[in-house]
């Protein structure tokens, strides 16, 4: 049964305290801070080709000023540096972080899995109050759906949150909360959406990303430029339907996960526009 929250409320929520995923290159932390208020949260990834010390130098950097997500790719963690990762973090202020498994290869001195470090850091007493794990709303083109479906229920215990990979199918993502929670996982969900991102500077992005980078990007989001550009989708159409769907409280959304492609200035854009909107629904006068 729905909530009695208006979706605009909802909505007004989800656009305020959107996070923003960006990636670790050279000129990201000028365009972060040139555009995005200090306070918010960013989540960095974590590049195979840049390597993991390129997320943690980035963290440190911003952390000052922001609520930074660092991405733990546990493929890239070795398990032996692991204490002192955790120290470094936790000396920048760092209490977040996002654990996926990551694109790379594992070896006899990394993590196998997202749950083999998960379990790694409960052992050593739980050091990030914040923990996020990812959720799949769509078939990864690499793993099995049953697989997904018991990594995220072995995962649920040393978690604090759900990030959901990047969808354009609103009803989908739906359906997907639905089914998450029959299965009884009860973490809130930050729901994934791609930025108002124009095409062309997606796919530049994704060649700077690095060779091998870009053709796992490629690989494993080879529908994001085609339906970036099919008539149909739309970041707003897709926030607004998120704010129906958050009135009903059961469903645990969070709020918004906004993957920028390190299109600050244009996602940042579209983030308070919308919000100005919600506000002048809200009080018609406050347009005038």
């Amino acid at each position: 049964m729905m909530g009695n929250t208006y979706p605009s409320v909802v909505l007004e929520r989800l656009l305020r305290g959107a996070r923003l995923e960006i990636l670790p290159t050279a000129s990201v932390a000028d365009q972060v801070y040139a555009h995005v208020e200090p306070g918010r949260t960013l989540t960095v990834t974590a590049s195979p080709a840049k390597g993991l010390e390129a997320t943690l130098a980035l963290t440190e950097e911003l952390a000052a000023y922001y609520h930074v997500v660092p991405h733990l790719a546990a493929r890239m963690v070795e398990r032996a540096a692991l204490p002192d990762l955790v120290a470094r973090l936790s000396a920048a202020g760092i209490t977040e972080i996002f654990v996926p498994g990551g694109d790379a290869e594992p070896t006899e001195e990394t993590f196998s899995s997202a749950l083999d470090l998960l379990i790694e850091l409960d052992a050593m007493g739980s050091p990030f109050s914040g923990v996020g794990i990812t959720g799949y709303p769509e078939s990864h083109p690499g793993i099995d759906d049953d697989v997904v479906v018991q990594s995220m229920w072995d995962k649920r215990r040393y978690a604090t949150s759900v990030v959901s990979n990047m969808s354009f199918d609103d009803d989908l993502v739906g359906q997907w909360l639905e089914r998450v929670r029959r299965r009884g996982v009860e973490l809130p969900v930050w729901v994934g959406v791609p930025g108002p991102v124009d095409p062309a500077k997606l796919l530049r992005m994704a060649s700077t990303i690095g060779v091998g980078d870009s053709m796992r990007f490629l690989r494993k989001q080879r529908g994001v430029f085609t339906r970036m550009v099919m008539p149909g989708f739309s970041t707003t159409r897709f926030a607004h339907r998120m704010a129906v769907l958050g009135t009903a409280d059961r469903l645990g959304i969070a709020g918004l996960h906004l993957y920028t492609f390190n299109q600050i200035a244009q996602t940042e854009g579209w983030r308070r526009t919308q919000l100005s909107k919600v506000a002048e629904l809200r009080d018609p006068a406050a347009g005038t």
